[in-house]
């Protein structure tokens, strides 16, 4: 089993927004770049489990957990041109961005706040790839080392 960190904007797609879906689960889409492409459609598997972050907000911080309930497939806002994640340039046959289906399995009380995180950055965090300057990317791979430590900060 592998872990991941996925990223949103809670004012976009929040904790929330997921525990609101049916059965806690929805589409993971309009990921547009290859490198977190390439992480869902060839390393994602079903049962790997993720950290949810929100981004950009007042307090950026890890919120929840949610698991792979499909691994990844072809992301079909791509080819919906009233989507704004439409790509006239992506083909149903040969798709070029793809999706994975999570299912909200646990929202903490009190997120891990960024601030947090960067206190262990130089220690057992310190290869986390959140916590890279410039790090843009919406979907990291979490090793388990991390990722036990990280719950370990989760208090509830």
């Amino acid at each position: 089993m592998n872990h991941w960190l996925f990223k949103s904007e809670p004012d976009t797609f929040g904790i929330d927004d997921l525990a609101a879906q049916p059965r806690r689960s929805t589409h993971w889409d309009g990921v547009r770049n290859f490198q977190a492409r390439n992480m869902m459609r060839d390393d994602m598997k079903r049962g790997d489990l993720g950290f949810f972050y929100h981004s950009s907000c007042a307090e950026p911080g890890i919120v929840g957990i949610v698991k792979v309930v499909r691994g990844g497939y072809p992301d079909h806002t791509a080819f919906d041109s009233a989507s704004k994640y439409f790509d006239a340039d992506s083909d149903p046959s040969d798709p070029r961005w793809y999706m994975v289906d999570v299912r909200l399995m646990r929202k903490f009380d009190r997120p891990v706040d960024l601030q947090t995180l960067r206190r262990h950055a130089d220690g057992k965090l310190k290869d986390m790839l959140v916590l890279r300057k410039g790090n843009r990317l919406s979907i990291t791979p979490v090793t388990p080392g991390e990722w036990k430590f990280i719950l370990s900060l989760v208090r509830e």
